[in-house]
């Protein structure tokens, strides 16, 4: 481009001239004015200028993205005010918005920057710490030092001021020594010179009663029964019988011995007394003080061992269950490279706030009108393919009796959409799935459903949801909220949008390959099918032919179906698949794996069944005894009820929102809870039992309609959760006793007492409200306190008997068994009426 002047240059860029020679001086290029000419070389000097100016960096300079961007954005508008004048003025609003973009780049290497220097901060404190502890260490080891110095002087001083002492008292012993035998020599020859008397000119040799020895010590003197006895021989032991002491070599401890006694799941009386060393006797004792009666072969549960324990002065420690379970899945599981995988999404919300009406837009399908009542009563999983990636969801219910379930979607999920009704706000069911969401830790995305309805809300719907801690993003929390429309289809790519920005945000992953792990989120038993579990895969490669374990059972997977029924071969991570060829109906919840073989599936699904089974029937055995004593309670009364629900959710949440509704007068019981049809079998326990039958979305067979026409049993047919629990609250509120209450009908004063020798005391007394009737209770309250609560003995008018007197009427009292009535004392005449009660 050859050289141009400086106002044809602004002309191209679009720029008044004025502004461009601010800038060349701001470069410090030197121009004269607008018609001066401007080389190639000024102008790539003032774009590196501008470059620089607005974020790049010198290494940048010449060329690229720069590190910044600001971008500016001014808008004008008018607000028209209304004067006390009553004429409107005109305000003109000027809005100016500034905001910089700053290069990722960059942010990283600022962030490595601070964590560099967070780490050598980190070692500098790691390293004086160490310097100050070897400092410390070596003060420690000198102060040591001295002190076994100082102590090995003082026992050296010790040692000689010892040594001397010793050598002073050896000198002296021997000094004693040496002056004793010098006494004893003199002694010895002055005796000599005595022992011998000279008589008559010769001498006699007459010994002299000395008791001195010849070295000068003193005789000792014996007795002499005991000098002169001999002592006898010790007989010779020879080889024979060795006679042992007849006591046991064993003594009672001084202090009690406390054990550690490891208590699993369940364990009998007998295998509890031997980790204790104590007899079964003393274990039944304890339990029975506990009001559980128990023989010495019957199962007691952990908590019940726990407490036999404790009373019995032992520790109790919880044992590890599953040893060889968690050997043998600790050898399995999926393995291989780490893949990115798909977000599993779960919809939760208040019931009727259109969660799966959004799923349905988003499928292109019509779920909601196949549900009975329009409300969803079964978790379902779908996978969809978006242009952006693809995303399991979990449709979770939102009726209150299916708390359980949506629990469980919360668990395997990783991200929550929280469908909240913009004309209806935030419900119990609601709060209720924030909780759950918090609970499992993952984030949250609320989706504001029904915008397009007239009296749709969204800023209440945003105040209400962030006093309940769910801020929006963009009013400074980290909650996305996006406003949808599932009738209409607005805000729907949005919210894709945003969950596959949260999904990337959380870096997802999981094994491509080796044996699949999951979760199973509903199962059922189907006609023509047998066993039918949905299992969401999290892990591996789920393949047609593999042994799968889930729960307490297992199988060869026979077919697999999408949700849209297609049969596939393979299933990976987030991929929700029904699972046909189980042994049984795994419970909802259980986890899924894979295993090498059917002997080691079938060694852990018989090993599950049987810890199942203990912990079931210690449980029954700890309730019985509270079963009888709830029998012999007069009053308690008992609905039994037998569930049979289509799938496995179903009929938990039902039996749990049953459960709820007992009371201390009626209890309901449930003494059967199972997936399928409606069969003979189910109606014999029913009718041995005299349970009521609930069928949830099932039919009886027909040997089992021939069984209820024989047997009378009552059956009834739901298909609405909610309008199964109504009926049973009504049956139980028909069950209630009726509550009594006391009505006062009549008020007498006593102005008179008189004297009868066939009543007693008789009252003379005036109605002054209402009646009073002969066989109607009273009371007789003296200062408003009632003194006496009884019946009437006799009520007179004048002298003939009636049965009845009315206010303003004079009449005679006499109450049976009380006479001590005084004047001014009133009677109340009152009537027991039964009042109806409800739940």
């Amino acid at each position: 481009m050859s050289d141009v002047t400086v106002a044809q240059f602004a002309e191209v860029l679009k720029v008044p001239v004025e502004r461009l020679l601010v800038q060349l001086d701001e470069a410090g290029i030197s121009v004269s004015g607008a018609d001066a000419v401007i080389s190639d070389d000024a102008k790539m000097e003032l774009l590196t200028h501008l470059r620089r100016s607005h974020g790049h960096g010198e290494e940048n300079a010449a060329g690229g993205a720069p590190k910044k961007i600001t971008l500016k954005r001014r808008t004008q508008s008018e607000i028209r005010l209304a004067s006390n004048q009553g004429r409107a003025r005109t305000v003109n609003v000027e809005i100016r918005r500034k905001r910089t973009y700053v290069k990722r780049d960059e942010l990283e290497k600022e962030a490595r920057q601070q964590q560099e220097e967070v780490d050598r901060k980190r070692r500098e404190e790691e390293e004086s710490r160490l310097e100050q502890e070897r400092r410390e260490r070596a003060e420690l080891e000198r102060v040591e030092r001295e002190r076994h110095e100082r102590e090995a002087r003082e026992q050296e001083a010790a040692r000689l001021k010892a040594e001397e002492e010793a050598k002073a008292a050896e000198e002296a012993r021997r000094q004693k020594e040496a002056k004793k035998r010098e006494t004893g020599e003199r002694e010895r020859a002055a005796g000599d010179t005595r022992g011998w008397a000279k008589t008559g000119g010769e001498a006699e040799r007459t010994p002299v009663d000395d008791k001195s020895t010849r070295y000068g010590r003193q005789e000792l003197h014996v007795a002499s029964d005991i000098s002169s006895r001999r002592k006898k021989k010790r007989p010779t032991r020879r080889g024979g019988a060795v006679t042992v002491d007849a006591r046991h070599g064993f003594e009672r401890p001084t202090t009690p011995v406390v054990r550690a006694v490891e208590i699993p799941e369940s364990i009998k009386v007998s295998e509890l007394a031997q980790k204790m060393a104590v007899k079964g006797s003393e274990v039944i004792k304890v339990l029975m003080k506990l009001g559980i009666m128990a023989t010495i072969n019957q199962v007691i549960d952990q908590d019940t061992a726990t407490l036999v324990v404790e009373e019995m002065g032992h520790e109790p420690r919880a044992a590890q269950s599953g040893g060889l379970e968690a050997e043998i899945l600790a050898r399995v599981g999926a393995a291989g490279e780490l893949r990115s995988r798909p977000p599993v999404v779960t919809i939760m919300g208040h019931v009727d706030h259109g969660k799966t009406s959004l799923l349905d837009f988003i499928r292109s399908t019509k779920v909601a009108a196949g549900e009975a009542g329009g409300i969803t009563q079964h978790i379902g999983a779908y996978r969809i393919e978006t242009p952006n990636g693809q995303i399991a969801f979990l449709d979770t219910p939102g009726h209150e009796a299916f708390t359980a379930m949506r629990a469980r979607g919360a668990k395997v999920t990783d991200i929550v959409v929280l469908v909240v009704a913009a004309d209806d706000g935030v419900k119990p069911q609601t709060e209720e799935a924030i909780q759950h969401a918090r609970a499992a830790g993952v984030p949250i995305v609320v989706a504001i459903n029904k915008i397009d309805k007239s009296d749709a809300d969204p800023e209440r719907v945003r105040n209400e949801l962030v006093q309940r801690g769910v801020v929006p993003e963009e009013w400074g929390g980290e909650t996305l909220f996006v406003n949808v429309s599932a009738r209409t289809g607005e805000g729907v790519d949005k919210l894709l949008e945003s969950l596959l920005l949260q999904a990337e945000l959380l870096d997802l992953a999981a094994p491509g390959d080796g044996p699949a792990t999951g979760v199973v989120i509903e199962s059922g038993l189907e006609k023509g099918r047998g066993a039918v579990a949905t299992v969401l895969v999290t892990g591996g490669l789920l393949r047609q032919g593999d042994v799968l374990l889930a729960g307490q059972e297992y199988g060869r997977v026979r077919v697999m179906y999408d949700a849209a029924s297609n049969p596939v071969k393979e299933a990976g991570a987030s991929t929700p698949v029904v699972v046909l060829g189980l042994s049984g109906i795994p419970a909802a919840g259980d986890d899924a794996v894979v295993l090498p073989d059917e002997r080691q599936a079938r060694e852990l699904s018989d090993l599950r069944k049987a810890r199942t089974r203990d912990t079931k029937l210690a449980q029954q055995q700890s309730s019985k005894l509270e079963d009888v004593f709830s029998q012999l309670q007069s009053g308690v009364k008992s609905v039994q009820l037998l569930i049979k629900a289509d799938v496995h959710g179903s009929s938990e949440a039902l039996r749990d929102a049953l459960a709820k509704l007992a009371t201390s007068e009626v209890q309901v019981k449930v003494i059967g809870s199972s997936v399928g049809g409606i069969t003979e079998s189910d109606v014999n326990l029913a009718a041995a039992s005299g349970a009521t039958i609930i069928g949830f979305n099932v039919r009886a067979d027909g040997a089992a309609r021939d069984a209820i026409k024989a047997t009378g049993v009552d059956v009834r047919y739901y298909s609405i959760i909610y309008q199964a629990i109504d009926d049973v609250r009504s049956a139980m509120t028909g069950m209630l006793a009726p509550e009594v209450r006391d009505q006062i009908v009549g008020l007498a004063e006593v102005r008179d007492v008189f004297r009868s020798p066939k009543f007693g005391s008789v009252a003379g007394c005036l109605v002054v409200d209402g009646y009073v009737k002969r066989s109607n209770p009273v009371r007789v309250l003296r200062d408003n306190v009632v003194i006496f609560e009884g019946e009437l003995d006799s009520l007179r008018r004048f002298k003939d008997d009636v049965t009845e007197v009315r206010a303003g009427t004079e009449c005679g009292i006499g109450v049976r068994n009380y006479h001590d009535v005084r004047v001014g004392d009133q009677i109340e005449c009152f009537e027991r009426i039964e009042v109806a009660r409800t739940l």
